[in-house]
């Protein structure tokens, strides 16, 4: 039962991990205009900030994620 439960655990990591890093991917690619919204959407504006805000949020939340464990 115990190595069920590490083996979940790892898979857990390594999912939080690839969620961690893709968002932040995703965050720096709208900061750095490779990624873009619509001009109906705000356009590059609106991607920058969203982009920072992606970016602050994902950093906060996995610093709470191991300040929790």
């Amino acid at each position: 039962m115990a190595k069920g439960k590490q083996s979940g655990r790892v898979l857990n990591l390594i999912v939080w991990l690839t969620g961690v890093i893709v968002s932040l991917s995703v965050g720096y690619g709208m900061i750095g205009g490779a990624l873009t919204l619509p001009f109906w959407l705000g356009g590059s504006v609106v991607a920058v900030i969203a982009g920072w805000i992606v970016v602050a949020t994902t950093l906060v939340s996995a610093v709470l994620a191991v300040l929790n464990q």
